[in-house]
């Protein structure tokens, strides 16, 4: 039996599933997961972000879901440009906290999610989509037709 999934953006009805998508995330990958205890308080703080972004133009979280489970999740900001003279500037899109959750994994979902979000980005004319993988996920990209590029200049303030 095939799975049929849905793409499609956020809506404020799925906060809750986003947070704890996010939550779970978080833990997946850290050695010592963030205590429960703190959950509470970061289920605020995600939430605010989350309503605020899925109304602000500037965030787009698209999600794929099966029987009204969202099961992936990619988010995409927009970086505006400083417009230059003689060209129409576009924003670049910024892609970041991409999730499957790991029983749906190594199914195409988060391909078919990456697939739809060219399909925009070039509808939109944004130019180029740019993404720090993890080591883990770099292969994942490259099939997908992600190139490695140069690593960026960092200053880190503390």
């Amino acid at each position: 039996m095939s799975l049929f999934i849905k793409v499609r953006l956020a809506k404020k009805e799925d906060v809750d599933q986003l947070v704890k998508m996010r939550w779970d995330f978080t833990n997946e990958h850290r050695q010592i997961p963030v205590e429960d205890k703190e959950y509470d308080a970061f289920y605020d703080e995600c939430k605010s972000f989350l309503l605020e972004a899925i109304h602000n133009g500037r965030w787009f979280i698209w999600v794929a879901e099966t029987e009204e489970q969202i099961v992936s999740h990619i988010y995409i900001e927009l970086i505006n440009k400083v417009p230059r003279p003689g060209r129409k500037t576009n924003p670049f899109t910024y892609m970041t906290n991409v999730y499957t959750l790991p029983e749906y994994r190594g199914k195409g979902i988060g391909s078919q999610l990456l697939q739809e979000i060219e399909s925009w980005s070039k509808d939109n004319e944004y130019k180029f989509i740019i993404v720090w993988p993890s080591d883990e996920s770099i292969d994942f990209y490259k099939r997908n037709g992600y190139k490695l590029c140069n690593d960026p200049m960092e200053l880190v303030i503390e």
